[in-house]
């Protein structure tokens, strides 16, 4: 028993220190960006050596890799937590996926500066376009989806769902946008006003 709590000790310990670094690279990013980042700042940011951070990742790319994992697979927990929970029709969960990428854990300056800078780097890394898509399509699914039975229930006419999720994923980064540029202007109200607004324009039955 006293061999088996050692390892798992260990383990947590292996564990709680990827994260403590993957949480100072959010940080040095949102900071500086991914191109100006080393694993120095990284490992300065964390109060560590360089060699713990080469410890646990080996490299620049390997780190970058798994901090971008991280958030996704956060906010895909977060996403399906939120489907999962919300009301049982379709104009219900879309309207809580909405409110979701408002909410402060989502919509933080922090995370935003660092997914707008992996895709920024999407072109030139096959590995954070094909991460960055595998996610984004994921989403866009879902939402399609919840559109096209809103539209089968409300009967609506000329309207295409995926159109519609186009947009709420276009509107979703503009707002996430101006939370990152624009912080002292920034209204989490105003801002789901917006979506909540745009719902209504296009599914007057049901919002």
């Amino acid at each position: 028993m006293a061999v088996a709590a050692t390892k798992s000790n260990r383990t947590a310990s292996k564990e709680a220190r990827r994260q403590q670094l993957i949480e100072a690279t959010i940080k040095c990013i949102s900071k500086r960006g991914i191109g100006s980042t080393t694993l120095g700042d990284v490992a300065r940011e964390a109060g560590l050596s360089q060699g713990i951070v080469n410890l646990h990742f080996e490299s620049k790319d390997n780190l970058f890799n798994e901090t971008l994992r991280y958030l996704a697979e956060e906010y895909k927990s977060l996403f399906e937590k939120t489907l999962e929970k919300s009301g049982p029709d379709a104009a219900d969960k879309l309207l809580a996926l909405m409110e979701l990428d408002l909410k402060p854990s989502v919509c933080d300056q922090k995370k935003i500066a660092v997914w707008f800078g992996f895709w920024g780097e999407v072109k030139a890394m096959p590995a954070y376009r094909k991460m960055c898509n595998e996610y984004d399509h994921g989403y866009d699914r879902v939402i399609e989806r919840l559109s096209k039975e809103i539209i089968a229930e409300g009967k609506y006419d000329n309207i295409n769902a995926k159109n519609i999720a186009d947009v709420l994923s276009s509107l979703t980064n503009g707002l996430w946008l101006s939370c990152l540029i624009s912080p002292k202007n920034w209204d989490r109200h105003a801002a789901l006003e917006s979506v909540k607004g745009y719902l209504k324009s296009v599914f007057p039955q049901h919002y």
